[in-house]
């Protein structure tokens, strides 16, 4: 996979990340869930095991500080050439930062930002970590998605802070921009309005591969998570929106190429 172990074009998503307050019951479910093994480090992120398929680094999972009380959830991180430039940029578009920037010892360097409607993301500047290694298969993040209220102002804030082209979908009742670097879809944003959940607001979803997506949400809730949106069929594929067991919520897609 020379193309996902390649160094990234600013704004590609090239990472997703979670912070947990029980890192080994997480490794457990994810290990369980998607064949996943761990390996520590940076050790810079404190308690941190970068997920592992084969060899290859697909995810990482760090223990959030007993004293943070921050909202668990799968952040997507996006590829910078330069971290601290860009923070400055979101702040200039109306984002803020809230952490960082700051040096993963000689993995790279990253700074988590929100967009102006809320939503989390991160942004990595690669050194010795490039990012995710291995996609498409079972098991790896395939796609990124940000749901949001509306796209129209927030898909203006991403476009002057990365230089995405976007292409929006025509439709008087579905609101969806799909994010484009030199002609090839990176990522999307999708508008639902007051179906936007009350208790998360704006958020990016990480989808990931899976060989069967109904044996996978068993499993789930088996490994003591929950289903939010059983599964159904869509366009790319067969999918369904579940959470861990400490509530980190993402997608199961079983892609149809």
């Amino acid at each position: 996979m020379t193309e996902a172990a390649s160094r990234r074009r600013p704004g590609t998503p090239c990472w997703v990340s979670l912070m947990v307050h029980g890192l080994s019951e997480t490794q457990e479910f994810y290990g369980d869930l998607f064949g996943w093994e761990f390996q520590p480090g940076p050790e810079q992120l404190g308690p941190y095991v970068r997920a592992l398929l084969g060899g290859r680094e697909v995810a990482g999972i760090g223990q959030m500080p007993p004293d943070r009380h921050l909202p668990i959830a799968w952040t997507t991180y996006l590829a910078s050439d330069d971290v601290d430039a860009t923070a400055e940029t979101v702040r200039h578009c109306g984002g803020t930062v809230g952490v960082g920037p700051l040096d993963a010892g000689e993995a790279g360097r990253l700074a988590i930002g929100s967009d102006p409607d809320g939503a989390v993301f991160g942004i990595w500047q690669a050194a010795a970590h490039l990012g995710t290694t291995e996609a498409g298969v079972p098991g790896t993040p395939v796609w990124n998605e940000l749901v949001t209220r509306e796209t129209g102002s927030v898909g203006k804030f991403y476009q002057a802070v990365f230089g995405y082209e976007t292409e929006a979908v025509v439709s008087a009742d579905f609101d969806y921009l799909t994010l484009y670097l030199e002609g090839r879809a990176v990522a999307s944003l999708h508008g639902v309005g007051q179906a936007l959940p009350r208790d998360r607001g704006a958020h990016w979803m990480t989808y990931f591969e899976v060989a069967d997506v109904d044996a996978a949400v068993r499993r789930v809730t088996e490994l003591g998570g929950h289903v939010l949106q059983p599964p159904r069929q869509g366009e790319t594929g067969r999918l369904a929106t579940v959470a861990d067991p400490e509530g980190a919520v993402f997608t199961v897609v079983r892609t149809e190429r």
